[in-house]
């Protein structure tokens, strides 16, 4: 079997641009290896990372104009997610305090809340809490921002897309009661960076999106086709091809599809059927 690019759908649910990196360049390799559809996630951008009277908006902005930019130049389809990068709170704690940092996340939540309301973005993301061992203040406060986050997706009725630490079926379960707490459909929990837990009893109703190794592809695909792909690429000229490389998720599809692992429904599923339902949005083919 072979794959017909135009007719199939391929998506990366989690991909970075930088200014500074490929971008154009990169999403054109992304469209000559057969990818269709990118979601493009903010960055903790270094050089705005000034936290002045104006937040994140510059972070915001500048995830959106690129997103713009790489839509003009390429046929891909883009859709963007913007939120308070969790790690930061690590960084405003050292430089004006916990109980500020907490308060700046806070507005970036309501601030990225202000861009999906105009349809500028499709979710909450990432946000959660740092992948990395903290201090218990952080960490509850972490997870506050997080709940914030959710209650405001529950209201606006679209996803949030959770960076945490190593997904495990515990943190699963804890994430999917926080979820409960404020409303929020644990379907429109999306879990970047995830290993390959897409059953119920593994994900407890999140939505997995797993990073685009051939291992966990088969790994997943042998129990479930609930998840979406994604490589997490960060375009970061000091580390190339660093998640994954860009052309990863079109690549692996193709070579599992003509082995026969992924099946023809499979693909639909995993790459249209899946993001449709999760954010809401048109996977045009």
């Amino acid at each position: 079997m072979e794959l017909n690019d135009k007719e199939f759908p391929v998506l990366d649910n989690h991909i970075h641009l930088q200014e500074q990196g490929d971008n154009i360049e990169a999403v054109k390799r992304f469209e000559r290896a057969g990818g269709t559809h990118l979601i493009l996630s903010h960055l903790p951008y270094h050089d705005l990372r000034g936290w002045d009277e104006n937040g994140y908006e510059p972070i915001y902005e500048r995830t959106v104009r690129l997103a713009e930019r790489c839509s003009k130049k390429t046929s891909i389809q883009i859709f963007t997610t913007l939120g308070p990068y969790p790690v930061d709170l690590v960084d405003l704690e050292k430089k004006v305090g916990l109980e500020k940092g907490e308060k700046i996340l806070m507005e970036g939540m309501d601030l990225a809340s202000k861009y999906i309301e105009q349809e500028k973005a499709i979710a909450l993301g990432e946000i959660g809490r740092p992948h990395f061992d903290v201090s218990k203040e952080i960490f509850e406060a972490s997870n506050r921002i997080m709940k914030y986050g959710m209650e405001r997706a529950a209201e606006l009725d679209c996803p949030v897309v959770l960076h945490t630490e190593s997904t495990t079926p515990d943190i699963c379960k804890e994430i999917g009661e926080l979820a409960d707490d404020v409303g929020l459909k644990r379907g429109k929990v999306v879990k970047h960076y995830s290993p390959p837990l897409v059953t119920e009893d593994e994900n407890h109703g999140l939505f997995p999106s797993i990073l685009a190794s051939a291992k966990n592809i088969k790994k997943a695909i042998s129990k479930s086709n609930r998840f979406m792909l994604e490589t997490d690429y960060l375009d970061d000229p000091k580390r190339p091809g660093a998640v994954l490389g860009i052309k990863n998720v079109p690549k692996k599809t193709r070579q599992l599809y003509e082995e026969g692992i992924i099946k023809e429904d499979d693909l639909w599923k995993i790459h249209k059927e899946n993001p449709e339902e999760v954010y809401g949005i048109d996977i045009k083919v």
